[in-house]
């Protein structure tokens, strides 16, 4: 039997920290980063004190704006009857203003990588450091949110896919290739079909809450088509760059990470049944960006 009691053996600012920071959604991050990263190489080189900056920017302010959503969330009572993981302010495992401060600290991390960017590399970079920011905060913070507003697909697909993969590249080779932007698709429509998942899952607990997503607005039904075609749209788009890098064909190798996450979507899996199909499409969005990163960069 496996046990569960070491985490509760961690210091509790620790044990929240990791909470809040929702670890296991790393791969939406690292994995269009790491396909900017793989474009800059097929067109020119890698210089890795860069890529590292570019990582401690992505994170700070990814991380970041996990605490920030845990925080608005929290004290509008929208995690109050939470399905999944539980969430510091709402459980109450934390107070409104430790998850705060922590967001505060890691954008400060992430806006201190973006001013070193700027300075070393190009100053367009501060816009992206702004854009960064406020994007993160007001998709759940603010008076009125837009992740509230049927926006949060849009914008998970902007940030987690166009402008992550084009700035990592941009990073590299100061210049936006259109091959980035080809790169970028897929990756914004895996991470889409991972809040497809986690709002598909919510739909009662954030209609009550007077949360309006897009998967309130389209149904259980519709959502669980929408996140099949952004399962689909990833593979095609992905492999629509074989025609000029052979080597993306790869792709086809991360087919049997999507056969459980779909099944379980499609189904009509609720609930918590739908955090194992949450789970199984990160590691589909980290097997993929890994084999299109490779499939880029030979």
């Amino acid at each position: 039997m496996v046990s569960t009691a070491a985490p509760s053996r961690l210091p509790d600012n620790v044990r929240n920290w990791l909470v809040g920071a929702r670890l296991k959604t790393l791969p939406v991050t690292l994995a269009p980063v790491a396909v900017g990263t793989g474009v800059a190489q097929a067109l020119g080189h890698v210089s890795w004190w860069r890529a590292t900056l570019t990582l401690v920017f992505a994170l700070g302010f990814v991380l970041g704006t996990n605490f920030f959503n845990d925080y608005s969330d929290g004290i509008r009572g929208t995690d109050a009857k939470r399905v999944g993981p539980a969430r510091l302010v709402g459980s109450g495992q934390a107070s409104p203003q430790q998850v705060l401060r922590s967001g505060i600290h890691l954008y400060v991390l992430g806006c201190l990588a973006g001013v070193v960017m700027a300075v070393t590399v190009s100053w367009w970079l501060l816009a992206l450091t702004v854009t960064c920011g406020l994007g993160g905060w007001f998709y759940t913070g603010g008076a009125k949110p837009y992740g509230y507003k049927t926006l949060g697909e849009v914008s998970i697909f902007l940030f987690h896919g166009v402008i992550a993969v084009c700035a990592t590249a941009f990073i590299q080779l100061e210049r936006v290739p259109l091959l980035a932007l080809a790169a970028s698709v897929p990756m914004g429509a895996l991470a889409t079909a991972l809040l497809v998942t986690n709002n598909l899952r919510d739909i009662p607990t954030d209609a009550e809450a007077g949360k309006i997503t897009l998967a309130v607005v389209l149904g259980e039904r519709r959502t669980r088509l929408l996140y099949l075609l952004c399962i689909v749209g990833a593979f095609a788009s992905g492999l629509a760059l074989a025609a000029s890098r052979p080597w993306a064909l790869l792709l086809l190798a991360a087919v049997p990470f999507a056969v459980f996450p779909v099944h379980r979507v499609l189904s009509g899996a609720r609930g918590r049944d739908l955090i194992a199909a949450l789970e199984h499409t990160c590691v589909l969005l980290l097997a993929f960006g890994t084999l299109q990163t490779i499939g880029l960069a030979l």
